[in-house]
């Protein structure tokens, strides 16, 4: 991986923390997944209408990706409204690389070395690892909350390998994605509107400035993703993706009144010696 490819992928790091911070502060996190996923869709409406659509191998993949992207927004608003952002995020994100890995290396015929797949499990050790700096309260404090976060690591893994392999078997990685996006948007609104019946209207009004930005926030960070996925491995990208819980850590310190105790200063350290080695 380049420099400035790596440089793309921290910036999208930026915009990923972002909007799961706008996530966790808003009280309705159902209601702005939704709106999330909704004006991503609008956003990328455009790009679908002047871009060439996928050939026909690429659709697969963007059905895979679309099933695992409801799952995994539905599950992300789960888990934050059982769970601090600085418990939830790290333990959602830092187990996916470690997944994203294990399919590259037995799926994937990328070359990956020793000190990038060591670095891999470091830099997912020590995000996993910003979860328990209290010990394991949190799976005794908040127990829905740690099994919806782990579960939605299941579901990053899973669309993660999907949109590598789909945006390099669409050749275009920004028509792949505003096409992602489109049909991202109208399954969720579907399961929001049957979770909420007449009460959607006010689930809009209430929060469409929210879903506004981090629907923006998100087609931003992902188009990054996705289109650095086709010029580097999947896993390394990944795992340089996840860096954005460092950056989720300090907007839970600094907006949300969380702590930054010893053990997360620790962790975070271990994530970028993890970082450190991915580009060695």
């Amino acid at each position: 991986m380049t420099l400035s490819v790596a440089l793309l992928v921290l910036f999208s790091a930026v915009l990923h923390a972002s909007w799961n911070a706008i996530v966790r502060i808003k009280g309705d996190r159902l209601a702005v997944v939704t709106l999330l996923a909704t004006f991503g869709a609008l956003f990328a409406l455009p790009a679908v209408v002047f871009l060439p659509p996928p050939p026909v191998d690429a659709w697969p993949w963007l059905a895979a990706s679309m099933l695992l992207h409801v799952g995994y927004n539905v599950f992300l608003a789960n888990a934050y409204a059982h769970g601090e952002l600085g418990k939830v995020y790290p333990l959602a994100r830092g187990a996916a690389p470690l997944m994203t890995l294990a399919a590259s290396l037995t799926l994937l015929d990328e070359p990956l070395g020793t000190t990038t797949i060591l670095g891999i499990v470091v830099l997912g050790g020590g995000i996993i690892a910003l979860t328990f700096d209290r010990g394991l309260r949190v799976l005794i404090e908040a127990p829905k909350g740690a099994i919806y976060a782990l579960s939605t690591s299941l579901f990053i893994g899973g669309y993660t390998i999907s949109d590598g392999l789909g945006a390099r078997t669409s050749g275009d990685a920004l028509a792949y994605t505003a096409w992602l996006f489109v049909l991202d948007g109208l399954p969720l609104l579907i399961y929001a509107a049957v979770r909420r019946g007449r009460g959607i209207g006010a689930m809009f009004s209430e929060n469409w400035k929210a879903g506004m930005t981090a629907g923006a926030l998100s087609i931003g960070a992902y188009a990054i993703v996705i289109w650095a996925m086709t010029v580097a491995p999947i896993a390394l990208v990944a795992a340089l993706r996840e860096t954005s819980v460092v950056m989720a850590v300090l907007i839970g310190v600094v907006f949300l009144g969380e702590r930054l105790t010893t053990a997360r200063t620790v962790s975070v350290a271990v994530v970028i010696v993890g970082l450190v080695m991915l580009r060695l």
